[in-house]
């Protein structure tokens, strides 16, 4: 089985800590591959930023199709590109977002998710609200740090992580709680650790998925409303040639 994972943003040292953290929990024989594209904001913190990188995730989607991978995950918890590089797969998409939120809902009743800007907050609450999951949200927590200082953050960061989460619990009634960052990654143990209740790192999540879907044979359904795009005359990008069918 092989499993590409996607970090939409162009900072390769994210992109390793993203692959070390995906090895850590595949299975064996699971071979991860993970990219990012070569133009694209080096973070995503904003729907401006999430514009940018989209079509850096189609064009790596394109590749992995061409070379065969049996599936794909989107590593930004805003789940860049989602909706159209399943469109353009035939091979199952997640992105970490979505699925960190169905796994949460089988976990507890409400999930509470702490990530990382307050300007985040909408795109995270319209992402919630479009995954049919509102009344499953017990709050969306933010801890005002730019994407690309969590990774130099430390002890700090574990700290505000923590804080963050005990509010969620005691003030949100929240039973799962959800890293809203891939750079969050390997937070999840301090953190359950001192909170005591289930802590889920989207990108595990979404091996986990891809895994079982892979072996249960599921593919990208193409009857209605992700089959693929129509063909057309697409000026501008020549890297997404062939990617209708």
């Amino acid at each position: 089985m092989r499993i590409k994972i996607i970090n939409p943003n162009t900072t390769e040292s994210m992109t390793e800590a993203i692959r070390e953290k995906a090895l850590r929990y595949a299975r064996p024989g699971t071979e991860i591959v993970a990219v990012n594209p070569s133009t694209g904001p080096a973070s995503i913190e904003s729907y401006y930023d999430e514009a940018l990188a989209t079509i850096g995730v189609l064009e790596e989607v394109r590749r992995g199709e061409a070379e065969g991978f049996d599936g794909y995950a989107i590593a930004c918890y805003g789940d860049p590109g989602l909706y159209a590089a399943r469109e353009v797969a035939r091979a199952p998409v997640v992105g970490i977002g979505e699925t960190s939120m169905l796994m949460a809902c089988t976990l507890g009743y409400k999930f509470s998710i702490i990530t990382i800007l307050d300007r985040f907050i909408g795109p995270v609450d319209e992402m919630v609200k479009r995954y049919g999951l509102t009344e499953r949200c017990a709050s969306i927590r933010v801890i005002n740090t730019h994407v690309l200082d969590i990774e130099k953050g430390g002890e700090k960061i574990t700290r505000l992580m923590i804080e963050e989460g005990r509010k969620a619990v005691a003030e949100d009634r929240a039973e799962v709680l959800l890293l809203g960052c891939a750079g969050m990654a390997g937070l999840e143990e301090s953190m359950e650790e001192a909170l005591g209740v289930p802590v889920i790192d989207g990108i595990v999540a979404a091996v986990k998925m891809l895994e079982g879907l892979v072996d249960y044979g599921k593919k990208t359904s193409k009857i209605h409303t992700f089959r693929y795009p129509e063909k057309k005359v697409v000026r501008g990008f020549p890297t997404l040639h062939g990617l209708t069918r």
